[in-house]
């Protein structure tokens, strides 16, 4: 019932874990007045073997899933440096649905291969779940994709000598899973995407929404963290394409996926909970209603 005057700082002294149960941080806070020290319990979610636990601190405040740290990257045109990417910085949570959208040749497919790991910026960090991808040489970059990314593209980058099931378990077969695990895995969500009867038939033999909801269960089979989208309904017809939309946000919600998703289209962007727009090498956060 006290009126404290509001802190203007607050910074960690210690922190003592006690496996199990909850870990106890102390805190001081700078008041007007003066100093005063707290002792905050926090919930402590503990993965334990029989000789240790490894801890993650679930605290008030949602730690960013993704974040960009001023990337800048260029490209070398003619012996002259062509900029694409300016002071780059963004923060997403896990779960979190955000529209990247821009025109062509603005950067947008860069940026994605910044984040996925298949390109490095000139300056600047990518990280995912605390975990720095510009710190990692090539070979763990792929790795980390291979289990932790899905990608859906605009014209679908199916094998074409594969049926639509080879397809979507060669992800499987990449990540090490059982052909017997990963049969039923794949006929279930094939099943839930409503493309069960197409199972045998090759990319050639498939409606262009037909190959979507093919990549789609591809990029989503091994349950990845993260989804990255480039104008996935970009070859589509309007009908088809907000078919596909829809299907694609529902997965995510159940998987709890986080979506970063391309498009030049502020119709698919409004799709997703958070607008940026890139220009000029720069991004700026959106309302839905701006005018585009």
């Amino acid at each position: 019932g006290r009126n404290h005057s509001k802190p203007d700082q607050l910074s960690r002294d210690n922190t003592i874990e006690l496996p199990f149960i909850v870990i106890f941080h102390f805190f001081t806070v700078s008041c007007s007045r003066s100093p005063k020290k707290f002792v905050v319990p926090v919930i402590l979610l503990p993965s334990c073997d029989s000789h240790r636990c490894t801890n993650f601190i679930m605290t008030t405040e949602q730690r960013t899933f993704i974040r960009l740290e001023h990337l800048t990257r260029s490209y070398d045109d003619a012996g002259a440096k062509y900029p694409v990417l300016s002071d780059v910085s963004l923060n997403i949570q896990r779960g979190e649905t955000v529209a990247l959208l821009g025109r062509s040749g603005s950067g947008k497919s860069t940026l994605l291969n910044l984040i996925s790991g298949i390109d490095m910026p000139d300056a600047g960090k990518v990280s995912v779940d605390g975990l720095e991808l510009t710190a990692l040489d090539e070979n763990r970059r792929t790795l980390f994709r291979r289990e932790h990314i899905g990608f859906i593209y605009q014209f679908f980058n199916l094998i074409p000598s594969l049926t639509a099931r080879e397809n979507i378990e060669f992800t499987l077969e990449l990540n090490g899973v059982p052909a017997a695990q990963s049969s039923v895995r794949v006929k279930n969500l094939m099943a839930e995407l409503d493309i069960a009867d197409k199972a045998g038939r090759y990319p050639a033999q498939l409606s262009g929404g037909e190959q979507q909801r093919v990549a789609i269960a591809r990029a989503l089979i091994h349950k990845p963290k993260i989804v990255l989208a480039d104008e996935p309904t970009g070859n589509l017809d309007a009908r088809t394409g907000q078919s596909i939309l829809l299907t694609l946000h529902k997965m995510l919600k159940a998987q709890n996926s986080t979506l970063l998703l391309v498009t030049h289209s502020l119709e698919v962007a409004n799709s997703t909970q958070r607008i940026v727009t890139l220009e000029d090498g720069r991004l700026e956060e959106r309302s839905s209603d701006f005018a585009w």
